[in-house]
């Protein structure tokens, strides 16, 4: 059983910077593909981010050259590093481990365990 958690939301103004962690138990969850989803409200959940099992990167178009994503397999950890907010960004952000291979990284269906997620707002 997989249990990711997310931490590091929170309230922001615009072009601020905020680092997004999940942790998980779970010895091999540093090893799936890993993913990141927001939703904001009255919106569906959408993809943000990815990081395949060997390394392959994905972004959404909307946070490319802002957001960064990273895992730390020794703390069993991944990361996503958001710059230059906008308001546009304001939502929950969940973390996701897709345990399958050769899935499609940026569908929120191919993803078996999600954490809670954590509350961002970009807002002067």
């Amino acid at each position: 059983q997989v249990q990711p958690v997310e931490s590091g939301g929170g309230l922001v103004q615009p072009g601020a910077s905020l680092r997004l962690s999940c942790a998980a138990s779970g010895r091999f969850f540093s090893s799936f593909s890993l993913g990141w989803f927001r939703q904001a409200p009255g919106k569906e959940r959408e993809f943000v981010s990815a990081i395949t099992r060997g390394g392959a990167l994905y972004y959404a178009d909307s946070v490319k050259g802002r957001f960064t994503i990273s895992r730390d397999t020794a703390k069993n950890t991944l990361y996503l590093q958001m710059n230059s907010l906008k308001p546009e960004d304001s939502a929950v952000y969940y973390c996701a481990a897709d345990t399958a291979y050769n899935r499609i990284p940026t569908q929120a269906r191919n993803y078996d365990y999600w954490g809670q997620g954590t509350q961002v707002t970009v807002s002067s």
